[in-house]
């Protein structure tokens, strides 16, 4: 085996996530969550002390930072001094309201709502993402399409997209990844307002 790398350690962080999100969405029991999710503890211990042998920071560096931006970033559940609030918001809608105007007063630089979704997600992610940041920033969105009942048909249904296209020649992750970059690139050309 190579030198490891943070690069060559990628593929076996997005694995153990994924392997985390496979334990909760079966409904595995709660041990085996807990090992998966040491699995994915240990890949971020990895990459910290590989930063560590550059002299970058360390783990500790790392758990320091989360603990600060955690504060930072939710005045709604957190004091200046790290204690909990008294009271907390009563919805989800003033929860994402809060979190979006710290973010904004953090990166006033930042104008593209789109910015920071990485590119390396899955398109659906991706496009779920996109969709959800678009909505909060009142952009337009995408005509929608009817859908069934439950999440169960939802993917049948795109699960027969997927199986059409591929029987077309077609690469369904790819051009969702590039229907969604096209309407990243111009929000503003779609049909359907934001919902409110």
């Amino acid at each position: 085996m190579g030198a490891l790398t943070h690069a060559s350690l990628v593929e076996f962080l997005l694995e153990e996530a994924y392997e985390v999100a496979e334990t909760i969405e079966e409904g595995h029991p709660d041990a085996e969550l807990r090992g998966e999710l040491g699995d994915v503890l240990l890949q971020v211990v990895l990459h910290a002390r590989l930063a560590q042998e550059r002299g970058a920071f360390t783990f500790d560096d790392v758990a320091r930072g989360l603990a600060a931006k955690m504060v930072r970033r939710n005045p709604h559940v957190f004091r200046p001094d790290g204690s909990l609030q008294d009271s907390f918001p009563a919805t989800v809608a003033e929860i994402e309201h809060k979190w979006d105007a710290v973010k904004r007063a953090e990166k006033p630089e930042r104008r593209d709502p789109f910015e920071g979704i990485p590119r390396a997600l899955p398109a659906l992610a991706r496009a779920q993402k996109s969709l959800d940041r678009a909505a909060r920033a009142g952009l337009g969105l995408p005509p929608g399409a009817p859908v069934p009942e439950s999440e169960e048909e939802l993917g049948t249904l795109l699960l027969a997209v997927v199986r059409s296209a591929r029987d077309n020649g077609m690469d369904a992750e790819r051009a969702l990844r590039a229907a969604v970059r096209r309407y990243q690139n111009d929000p503003a050309d779609q049909n359907d307002p934001a919902p409110s």
